[in-house]
This record gives C-alpha cells, structure tokens and sequence, in this order.
C-alpha cells in the first residue's frame, strides 16, 4: 500500500467504527475501499474482520465501563450467531455475494419502515422481556444473522439491532452494547476462515483498526450521553444509506 493511502484508510475506518458502533453497515464504507486499493475483494472482506474485532473489542469495554452491557444474554445470543457465522464465512471464501446484496437491500427498506413506524419500541424498549430466557425462535434469528455476518460484515449491525429490539425488548442504547458483544463473539470465528484460507492482509487491516477503534471509542460515549433518540435518527440515516448502496439506487442516476 502506498504511503498517501494510509490516511484514507484510517479516515475510513473512523468513519465505520463510528456508524458499526452506533447502528451498523459501516463496512459499506470501508469494504469498496479496500478494494479501490487493490485488494481483491475475498482478501477485502477477510481484511476487514480484522478492523471489526478490535473496534468491537474498545466499544464494548467502553459499553462495560458505562454499566450499559447485558453480559449474560447477550453470551447466550451469541452462541447460534458464531455457528452460522463460521458457515457464513466458508460460504463468503468462494461465492459472489450480488444477489445476496440486493436481496438485504429490501430487507432494508422494510426495517427502514418498521424503525419509523413504531418509534416507541425502539426508544423504550420492553423491559417485562428481558426477564425471560431467550426462545427458540431468536435462537434460529440470531443463527440466520451470524450467517449472514460471516459471509459478509457489512450491514450485519442493523439486524442483529433489530433482533435485540423487536424480539429481546432492548432499548436501543443497551442493545447496541449486546449487539457489539455478539459480533465481537463471531468475528473471532469468522476471521479464523478467511486466515486458513490466507484471505487476510494484516498491515492494511491494523491500520485500518487504528481508525475502527478510534471511532468506536468516540461513537459510545455520544450513544450514552444522548441517550436513544439519538441513536435511533442516526439508526434512520443508516439503513436508509445501506439500502440505497446495496440495492443499487445511484447507478441509476444519470452521469
């Protein structure tokens, strides 16, 4: 990499912890970059996982410090999330993830809906849920989730947001903090993929971890301060964002 790209890098990754931490896709910023660059795009995405784990690792101690981290069933919920994440990952090595892409981009626009539809769940959460175990029902959510994660980041954040809100009852600061937990739990497993099968660039993705951890370190002091409102609008900006890329909007538009 030459040396006037490592900046960038760091800018860029920045930007992503900033956004993974607060909502999600923030590797739709980061994965077309490192491509620009010259990694290809398997070596991208493997190269990424390394950013994601270090960014996840600063934002949930900094979630811990704030007392805003549900440890115990946030580890429960990881635990289907980092078995489809493995499979998710073995499935990324090898195949084309287009039609995936635009298919997360409607998913999108209907979570864009839902979001704006029902603020109240989003803000309040449902605190009666929290006391109870969770089912087999977001058992199997949060294993589809760590498969999608594992073939590729980008965009897993807002899922896994919704997964603890909609069926967990998390406001959406203390979902944020479980959400970093989880995806912590199964970027372990999924990086350990794309290293035996030597998908990862290790200068590139350290130093795009300087910026992911910087901006992870920035994203969750503003999340407890401002409280969920916050969250949720930056949430809004987020997906509406993801749904555009990922479905291809902008290609449409005439140069």
């Amino acid at each position: 990499m030459e040396w006037y790209l490592y900046p960038a890098v760091i800018a860029a990754g920045f930007a992503c912890g900033w956004i993974n931490t607060l909502a999600g896709s923030g590797s739709l910023i980061t994965l077309p970059l490192l491509i620009f660059i010259g990694l290809p795009a398997t070596v991208a995405n493997g190269t990424n996982r390394v950013a994601i784990l270090l960014q996840n690792a600063v934002g949930l101690a900094g979630f811990r410090r704030q007392k805003a981290l549900d440890l115990r069933r946030g580890l429960i919920l990881a635990i289907p999330a980092i078995i489809g994440s493995v499979i998710g990952a073995q499935i990324a090595v090898n195949l084309d993830e287009e039609t995936m892409r635009r298919v997360i981009g409607v998913l999108m626009v209907v979570m864009l809906a839902v979001i704006l539809v029902r603020p109240k769940r989003w803000l309040e959460g449902r605190p009666e849920m929290l006391s109870r175990r969770p089912g087999p029902a977001q058992l199997v959510i949060f294993f589809l989730i760590g498969v999608y994660g594992g073939f590729i980041q980008a965009g897993v954040g807002i899922f896994i947001l919704a997964g603890l809100v909609l069926t967990a009852g998390y406001d959406l600061v203390r979902a944020n903090a479980v959400k970093l937990l989880i995806i912590l739990c199964f970027t372990v497993f999924a990086l350990a993929v794309f290293i035996l099968n030597n998908q990862v660039q290790w200068v590139v993705g350290l130093t795009l971890a300087a910026g992911n951890m910087f901006g992870a370190w920035v994203a969750v002091t503003m999340a407890v301060k401002r409280g969920a409102g916050f969250v949720r609008w930056i949430l809004i900006a987020v997906v509406a964002i993801s749904a555009v890329s990922l479905l291809g909007v902008t290609d449409l538009i005439p140069r």
